[in-house]
């Protein structure tokens, strides 16, 4: 038998109580929105906080079930209900919520329906890491292909594939639904719920203090929707559970989820086509072996992320930034070099071994960490190979932006003792033939208009809230004619860039 911690089992079922304060708060909340449920369901349940806020607060229910895979907690809710005069109308179930039929659950209840609660603030992939069978059975439903499936934009929260499953189970039937989760889950689901029909008529997000409450470091809300046929792609913002206004709304629009409808239906006018582009963003370039491929100069010698001093060829090896580099106006010059393997993906490495000997059996010595990089992009290509590498990683200027730091700021970056600087994967960039275009460029990203413009788009609590393809949505050609921007011709543009 294999025993858990307390902590360890704690993070395995994302199991956070949510306090009796917090619950009772958000009942008067939506009884204030003029919520009369016939019917309760908390999905999991813990040790019933939720479940009795409701009953005590919506005094007209007729029908209560509470659901949890954790019979001790059960236990503890039917010692509270056996003192309850709402008792004989609870109905309290040991199931796994993963195995648990939800349209039939919700066929057996009076409308309305509250389905109230706080699902499990975890990750697929951390209950993976810690070996956890309390998992969904494995599908792609959110439909990642290709790289992205590869790179891990498949892993996702447990909480966002069980409120789909809450939402997809109520269908057709008038159901409230007002969960606890982080402020992100709430959106992707938002997103999938209006990309795939589930009609939803009403969708508010309230701002909580995850800190204050549950003592976690995240963005986390009060999500409330209504299933309805009649859907509606805005969902309001609320600063806090106290707010009686919106500050703003984020929405669905072309396909996409909008930060805030106001700014996207005042520049949507700037959005690009989705096929030929004159600029095109880049990521930087991606190793996952930062002590052996990045380094720092002494001399004319490097030193490597070990502590080794070591002698190279200078073919191979460029000034480099990183996000914070590209983030901080203030930054100098680069101070640390990247030893580029190749100059388009595909490239066979073995090339170095005659070109910078030296080099190649600098990259021999440090094979074992090399070939032991975990993403699957590096499986079948060239020995010692790199990612997100082409003719354009080596354009002479560039206009870059940090996609991790909370800012769009743009930056013109030049040669440095006449190499182009590289940048790494988590920065993107346009390619730029000269430095007047690359100034130009930048000045026109750091106006106020492309700046509206992105954050119409921008969810800047986000892990990674800039991307390629957020960048790739404003139009500079347009821009660049309203603005009537000098240095940016973009007839003369290469295709390779």
């Amino acid at each position: 038998m294999v025993y858990r911690s307390e902590k360890t089992r704690r993070a395995e079922f994302g199991d956070f109580q949510t306090p009796t304060a917090l619950a009772r708060q958000v009942c008067e909340l939506l009884a204030g929105r003029g919520l009369r449920p016939a019917s309760i369901i908390e999905p999991t349940c813990g040790i019933g906080n939720f479940l009795f806020a409701a009953l005590d607060r919506f005094v007209g229910v007729e029908r209560a079930i509470g659901i949890d895979l954790n019979e001790d907690y059960l236990n503890r809710v039917r010692e509270q209900l056996a003192h309850k005069p709402y008792a004989g109308k609870v109905r309290l179930k040991h199931t796994d919520f993963f195995e648990a039929d939800w349209p039939k659950i919700f066929r057996g209840l009076p409308e309305p329906a509250l389905v109230i609660g706080n699902l499990p603030w975890v990750t697929n992939a951390a209950l993976g890491s810690l070996g956890s069978s309390n998992l969904p059975a494995k599908s792609n439903f959110q439909n990642h292909r290709g790289m992205d499936a590869i790179t891990g934009k498949s892993n996702f929260d447990i909480s966002e594939w069980m409120t789909l499953r809450i939402l997809e189970g109520c269908r057709g039937r008038d159901t409230t639904v007002a969960l606890l989760c982080k402020t992100a889950v709430a959106r992707r689901v938002l997103a999938h719920a209006w990309k795939t029909g589930i009609g939803l008529a009403q969708s508010d997000i309230y701002s909580i203090c995850a800190s204050d409450h549950f003592g976690a470091s995240v963005n986390a809300c009060l999500f409330v929707c209504r299933v309805s046929s009649a859907t509606s792609y805005d969902a309001s913002l609320y600063p806090s559970l106290e707010a009686v206004a919106p500050v703003s709304a984020i929405g669905y629009r072309d396909h996409r989820i909008i930060a805030d409808t106001c700014l996207f239906e005042r520049w949507k006018h700037l959005a690009g086509p989705r096929g030929a582009v004159t600029y095109r963003w880049r990521s930087g370039i991606k190793h996952d072996c930062a002590p052996v491929l990045e380094l720092k100069k002494t001399g004319s010698l490097y030193m490597n992320g070990l502590g080794e001093t070591i002698d190279l060829e200078d073919t191979h090896v460029y000034p480099m930034l990183k996000s914070s580099d590209i983030a901080n106006p203030k930054a100098a010059a680069p101070t640390r070099w990247m030893l580029v393997t190749q100059c388009s993906v595909g490239d066979n490495t073995r090339a170095i071994e005659q070109g910078a000997p030296k080099t190649w059996k600098y990259l021999s010595r440090h094979a074992r960490l090399l070939d032991g990089r975990a993403s699957a992009i590096y499986k079948r290509r060239p020995r010692f190979a790199i990612f997100g590498v082409g003719p354009y990683s080596f354009a002479p200027w560039k206009v870059a932006i940090s996609g991790f730091y909370k800012t769009l700021t743009f930056r013109a970056i030049g040669p440095v003792r006449n190499k182009p600087v590289v940048l790494d994967d988590t920065c993107y960039f346009l390619a730029c033939e000269n430095e007047e275009e690359a100034r130009s460029v930048a000045a026109l990203l750091n106006g106020e208009t492309a700046q509206e413009f992105y954050r119409a788009f921008v969810f800047w609590d986000a892990k990674r809230p800039i991307t390629a393809d957020l960048l790739q949505r404003l139009d500079l050609a347009v821009l660049a004619r309203l603005s009537n921007s000098p240095g940016i011709r973009f007839a003369s543009r290469p295709t390779l860039f």
